[in-house]
């Protein structure tokens, strides 16, 4: 059985702020779209939090119109903001009660030599389970999985499953399998708390997977808080946080004798770093795929952007009983557009630029004899 993980960041529409040619040029459209919701939630709306919507709105293009470059205000009852012909923008709305509405994230399609991309990425690996990270929702997973997939040769998966999480964005873990591993369950825990709140950025999508021989694997769907805005001390105990939860749902079934666990997917952070101290040190059960002596790293360590050793952010954690059981395991990265000219590593012949990349993250893979 062959278990992978990919981040599949250029499947069909995607928020226009997610599409630059890096990080840094959507990053204020997200911050504001977050901080706006987040004035916008309040009960009362003081002369400050006025005065900081309006500064938003006019750094993103909203104090005109309701859209702007990177951002859509939605309003659907009640009025948020006058904009009279002559002088000054105002907000007039009280508070949360005075109106129904929000701010969301423009999109767009993307390349689609991208999504072809992506497609040749996923029928490269031929994995048996697919754990996908940053999917749009179910519907696009699906009609991917079902249209894309066969224009590149691919075989469609037999079950595509994905629960939206706690992402505004709309980027979610799913998960894709072959007939002969059947989701026998879902559970979510994108309510999932503890005392500085809501845990979980997206979720930890917990899967429970139909083995041969009446077995099953318990597979935890990850995508942990990004380093992309706030700050790193925020940013650090957010991932520390979650990566404490996951421990304890996977020490929870260790403990009820469920010995096949593998955590998966793109943990935002570099394994020497504290917040992934729950997932490999502190006596946790998890081993890296990367640690395993079948591993091929294809001479990089990374799994991000240049691959080096500051960019290995994507896992495959397995319980002792899984990590018996490995037989090869290894990165593919032909999908990268890999360096400023892409010389860093072999790439597929359709991937010509870097705005034709699958993704700026490699998938990950790991075969089981089970």
């Amino acid at each position: 059985m062959r278990l992978a993980s990919f981040n599949v960041e250029n499947m069909f529409d995607r928020a226009k702020a997610l599409n630059g040619s890096d990080w840094a040029e959507g990053k204020p459209a997200l911050e504001a779209h977050k901080e706006l919701n987040a004035l916008f939630e309040k009960p009362r709306y003081s002369a400050a939090d006025k005065q900081r919507m309006l500064k938003l709105m006019a750094d993103n293009g909203l104090l005109k119109t309701d859209e702007g470059p990177l951002l859509l205000l939605r309003k659907i009852r009640g009025t948020l903001i006058k904009r009279p012909r002559v002088g000054e923008a105002s907000i007039v709305a009280a508070g949360r009660k005075s109106w129904i509405g929000w701010v969301e994230l423009k999109t767009e399609p993307v390349n689609e030599v991208a999504t072809l991309n992506t497609a040749r990425v996923l029928h490269a690996v031929a994995a048996d389970l697919q754990v996908v990270i940053e999917a749009e929702d179910r519907t696009v997973l699906r009609l991917f999985n079902q249209q894309v997939l066969i224009e590149v040769a691919g075989k469609p998966f037999d079950h595509v499953m994905l629960v939206d999480g706690n992402d505004d964005r709309g980027i979610d873990v799913g998960l894709m399998t072959r007939a002969k591993y059947p989701i026998l369950s879902i559970r979510s825990h994108v309510d999932d708390t503890d005392a500085k709140g809501t845990i979980f950025s997206r979720d930890c999508a917990e899967y429970e997977i139909g083995l041969p021989q009446g077995k099953r694997l318990w597979l935890l769907a990850n995508h942990f808080k990004s380093k992309g805005y706030g700050t790193q001390a925020a940013n650090d105990a957010k991932r520390k946080r979650q990566a404490q939860r996951v421990r304890e749902l996977v020490d929870a079934h260790l403990l009820a004798g469920e010995t096949l666990v593998a955590v998966v997917g793109d943990l935002n952070e570099i394994p020497a770093n504290a917040p992934m101290d729950p997932l490999l040190r502190q006596g946790s059960p998890l081993q890296d795929i990367s640690s395993h002596p079948a591993y091929a790293s294809g001479g990089k360590p990374g799994t991000h952007g240049n691959c080096g050793a500051s960019a290995k952010l994507d896992y495959i954690l397995l319980s002792p009983d899984l990590f018996a059981k490995v037989t090869a395991a290894g990165v593919e990265r032909r999908g990268m557009w890999g360096g400023t000219n892409g010389t860093l590593w072999p790439h597929f012949p359709e991937l010509t630029n870097a705005d034709e990349a699958a993704s700026d993250h490699a998938a990950l893979w790991v075969d089981l004899e089970l």
